[in-house]
């Protein structure tokens, strides 16, 4: 069983509903995976299908309506994920009609899973949680309102607000025309230094049998394939605009997820 919990909460209420729908249909589909009393599952799965096809429709609509009123700069790279989603799901339409119910289901499960925690945790979180940060606001600083009270935790966040600052002097120098070097040398370290801090987290929560360790697991893994995802080609024709989108999207994850999730492992 999914639940939606508070760490999937965008605080956008139409949203916030609509992606409750998608856990109810994915527990539906666990449901019917599991259950071993119904031999023919064919007419179920067609059911399920066209409700996820009507849910993709209204909710992707929905959602990229709100994001277009508020002028959020994901825009267009939520559209991009929404069409993809709509395709995988049109392609597993068209197997459902075949041999092997049960497989189909697990295949479709374990999509649905790894697509709705890495979207909304990954991507969806971010609308309209803070004011977008621009080429005139200084990043925020590691001050006192972003302590957890767990040493460990604390030092390694000033190190990710330190790469975000590096991230912002790359942006400023304005007599570098070519700046691709130095945001690949950014990502990686980026890359490496959340591997690494997520890593040290997640033994913490561990050993403290953290209840929220399984949404934080899944809220870092997103945020993991967020980085791993970027285009390095389109970075390197489009380098600036690539700078300013990776310092905001860095800054409103970070704030949002200390603020909204670290922030509870210390009390």
């Amino acid at each position: 069983m999914y639940y939606f919990t508070d760490d999937c909460l965008l605080g956008v209420e139409m949203i916030d509903s609509e992606h409750r729908e998608l856990f109810r249909i994915i527990n539906e589909t666990q449901e019917l995976l599991e259950n071993e009393i119904l031999d023919d599952k064919y007419n179920r799965i067609q059911e399920m299908m066209e409700r996820l096809k009507e849910y993709a429709e209204q909710h992707f609509r929905h959602e990229e309506e709100y994001m277009e009123s508020i002028h959020h700069p994901e825009l267009e790279l939520q559209r991009q994920q929404h069409i993809v989603f709509c395709e995988k799901i049109d392609e597993a339409d068209a197997r459902a009609s075949g041999s092997g119910q049960q497989e189909f289901l697990e295949d479709l499960l374990k999509y649905l899973v790894t697509w709705l925690y890495r979207h909304i945790i990954g991507c969806d979180l971010m609308i309209g949680k803070l004011k977008p940060v621009d080429e005139n606001n200084e990043v925020p600083l590691f001050t006192s309102q972003y302590l957890t009270g767990i040493s460990l935790i604390d030092e390694e966040h000033k190190e990710l607000f330190r790469i975000i600052g590096e991230v912002q002097r790359v942006i400023r120098e304005e007599y570098v025309h070519d700046k691709y070097d130095e945001i690949v040398h950014l990502m990686e370290e980026l890359r490496n230094y959340t591997k690494f801090h997520f890593a040290d987290e997640e033994k913490y929560m561990q050993s403290i049998q953290y209840e929220g360790l399984g949404a934080q697991k899944r809220a870092h893994d997103a945020f993991v394939a967020r980085l791993e995802a970027m285009n390095f080609e389109h970075i390197d024709e489009h380098q600036q605009e690539t700078l300013e989108e990776m310092l905001e999207f860095l800054t409103e994850w970070l704030v949002n997820h200390i603020m909204n999730s670290d922030k509870r492992i210390g009390k």
